[in-house]
């Protein structure tokens, strides 16, 4: 299963039942904390989302409704006895932040935190299932966006063809990464005779706090699901412009530019209590687009 689940899908206050930036993005067995506002402690609990299973946290920048319940996590983790590796990829003046908060409360975790800071776009995570790149976006301070790839192998064995061509069991690996196959006799199986098309591989891209920049599209293109924040609707575009921020509008533009299959948008300014005008304005310009609801899941 390829999926987000939306912990916190407001901006800076935390108001009309909504909470701060955090997202849940469960790969198979892999679960990826991007962002992690004030209370997200709270919806892991309420959404009965096994913290352990977490090994990868990724925080875009040092704004607090993105990080403030960072701490809270760590240190909670440590409590229930947590003893595996965890992963925080940030912006490096979040490592000095938790080592004093940490110091302070002589806190000893007991397990190993490996801080992975934020330089340059790239890959910044990269297993055998998955890979996680970073993009730059263009916030108020230095703010990064991710993007969340499976891996597949490219073919899958056609078993009728593989037995008809006598190609033994130990060479599908190499099949399945489209190698051709050679006899002893100096024979060629071309690799299309004997396997057809894989599923394609899915793909989540998260664009953080971020001025309208349709510069990103390039980052993501063709993704599955697309975040994008719209903090404010149309008509505060000028506004939205001068907090760095974006509206419904420039959202869907961004994904229309980047050709993604479906948009969510988030990060609502608590100055609205009702969203519907939200979904409304972004379902004008890209039909696919949907609000991210807290607690529910999205599959890729």
């Amino acid at each position: 299963m390829f999926g987000v689940t939306i912990l916190g899908n407001n901006s800076a206050i935390p108001a009309y039942d909504r909470h701060p930036t955090a997202q849940i993005v469960t790969l198979n067995e892999q679960l990826f904390l991007v962002d992690c506002g004030e209370g997200t402690q709270m919806q892991l609990s309420k959404y009965k989302i096994r913290r352990s299973r977490i090994n990868h946290i990724f925080i875009s920048h040092l704004h607090g409704d993105h990080y403030f319940g960072l701490p809270g996590l760590i240190t909670g983790m440590g409590l229930l006895y947590r003893e595996h590796d965890l992963h925080l990829y940030a912006p490096l003046p979040l490592k000095e932040i938790l080592d004093s908060q940490l110091k302070a409360a002589d806190t000893r975790l007991p397990f190993t935190l490996h801080f992975h800071a934020l330089e340059k776009e790239g890959i910044i995570a990269d297993e055998e299932k998955f890979s996680v790149a970073c993009f730059p976006v263009y916030h108020r301070i230095e703010c990064w966006g991710f993007i969340i790839r499976e891996k597949k192998k490219p073919r899958k064995i056609d078993k009728d063809k593989v037995v008809l061509y006598d190609i033994p069991p130990v060479f599908y690996d190499h099949l399945k990464n489209g190698e051709d196959y050679t006899t002893q006799s100096g024979e060629v199986i071309k690799n299309e005779w004997v396997t057809l098309p894989g599923i394609p591989s899915r793909s989540y891209a998260y664009c953080a706090d971020t001025i309208y920049a349709e510069k990103l599209a390039c980052k993501v293109q063709n993704v599955n699901i697309l975040y994008h924040e719209t903090t404010y609707l149309k008509d505060l575009t000028e506004r939205a412009a001068s907090r760095f921020h974006s509206t419904t509008v420039q959202a869907a533009k961004i994904a229309q530019l980047a050709n993604a299959k479906k948009l969510l948008i988030g990060h609502f300014s608590s100055k609205y209590e009702k969203l519907d005008e939200f979904l409304i304005e972004a379902q004008q310009e890209f039909p696919n687009a949907e609000l991210a609801v807290e607690g529910v899941t999205y599959i890729i």
